[in-house]
């Protein structure tokens, strides 16, 4: 399924990402998964929440730089090679990943977020091979 992915740009100063998680714990939103990809002067921090509509307002309203991004959110079992068998189907099917990250769910499940060039081709190949894909919805009660 295609899940929406909140992005904050930070800049690469002490106390940014204390800000953020700050805003979002006082509003109850809860993370349920990040990645921060950072560069010497700034970072892009990527994350799967609870309400992304209403983190986003709260993040928009404290001046931040943040966007909504849809990405596919495939579900894999925790085990050596899981994540390969699925990234060679995308491979073979001329699929694009710009980049992903994952995180485990009490060790027998990853939950993998990739974004490609083309969203619906990815959601479609991998729904093709049978391969599970988590909604939104489940992305949350994790």
């Amino acid at each position: 399924m295609i899940v929406k992915q909140l992005s904050v740009f930070l800049e690469n100063k002490s106390g940014r990402l204390n800000e953020v998680t700050t805003l979002l714990g006082d509003a109850h939103v809860n993370i349920s998964a990040f990645n921060i990809a950072d560069t010497s002067e700034f970072g892009i921090l990527r994350m799967i929440v609870s309400d992304s509509e209403k983190a986003l307002s709260v993040l928009k309203a404290a001046h931040f730089s943040v966007s909504l991004t849809d990405v596919v959110c495939l579900c894999t079992p925790n085990q050596p090679g899981a994540l390969a068998r699925a990234l060679n189907i995308l491979v073979s099917e001329g699929v694009f990943i710009e980049y992903l990250y994952a995180y485990s769910n009490e060790g027998t499940t990853a939950n993998i977020m990739l974004k490609s060039t083309n969203l619906q081709k990815c959601a479609g190949v991998l729904e093709k091979y049978k391969k599970e894909l988590a909604a939104t919805s489940d992305l949350y009660k994790i």
